[in-house]
């Protein structure tokens, strides 16, 4: 397949936000078919892309659950694993030069290992067909660690200005490395700073940690106009702050 980039950052960052400006750029700007995967349990990529989800993963995991449980056959004649992908072939939302697979939240018991290993077989399946694979990460990097990808080709790590959130990103880096996933290139970005400037004490922070500071992506008042208005920000005009800023990172990378 074509490139992996992860995205991980504690809540609170605009993790989301910048995940969403990430596919656009790669959708608009490489001319490359993207495959998406909302693998945070607060699911909202979405939002920002201003696509629609009917179903997410975490709902068909309750549906196969909740049929095992019932005693219910699958359709057709189905085995589980047939059921399973059929389903996430059905829950693949198309955008414009994106595709979108959201993760969901599960509600009932048992975990996402089965789902996660129906994941990454279909996602070995029809990678040949994507040039880039986006994951938008909770802090604890549970679907990376679990394998939902192979190797990352990239990883972003997002944090605002503040100290707290440096030392945040450090900690889901040491466990990257603690969890020994192969990761290619790993770079910090900061993102909502005022004036896109860091003062010496964030500066001291980052290399404190040896963070690898890609760039700086200044506060936006249109992103809150936006959110506010209920606007996808990918739609922010390219002259906005924090889009016409990461677009300019962006293209410092090898992707």
């Amino acid at each position: 397949m074509g490139k992996t980039i992860a995205v991980a950052g504690k809540g609170g960052t605009g993790k989301t936000s910048l995940t969403g400006l990430l596919i656009n750029y790669l959708a608009t700007e490489k001319s490359g078919k993207v495959i998406a995967v909302d693998a945070d349990a607060n699911a909202n990529l979405n939002e920002v892309l201003g696509e629609k989800i009917d179903i997410t993963l975490g709902a068909i995991k309750e549906d196969v659950n909740r049929r095992e449980r019932d005693g219910n056959s699958f359709p057709g004649g189905m085995t589980k694993a047939q059921y399973m992908k059929y389903r996430l072939s059905t829950a693949i939302s198309e955008g414009d030069g994106y595709d979108l697979l959201v993760m969901g939240r599960s509600e009932g018991t048992g975990c996402y290992c089965y789902v996660n290993g129906i994941l990454r077989e279909q996602l070995d399946t029809i990678s040949n067909s994507y040039d880039y694979l986006v994951i938008d990460n909770e802090a604890g990097m549970e679907h990376l660690s679990r394998g939902t990808s192979k190797s990352v080709d990239v990883l972003l790590l997002v944090s605002d200005c503040s100290r707290r959130s440096i030392q945040a990103v450090a900690r889901i880096r040491d466990l990257a490395l603690e969890l020994r996933l192969n990761i290619g290139e790993l770079y910090l970005i900061v993102n909502k700073a005022p004036d896109g400037q860091l003062n010496d004490g964030i500066m001291e922070e980052i290399n404190k940690y040896n963070l690898n500071l890609l760039g700086v992506v200044p506060m936006d008042e249109n992103i809150y106009e936006y959110d506010s208005n209920g606007k996808p920000l990918v739609d922010l005009p390219i002259d906005s702050p924090s889009k016409k800023t990461f677009h300019e990172i962006l293209s410092n990378l090898n992707i």
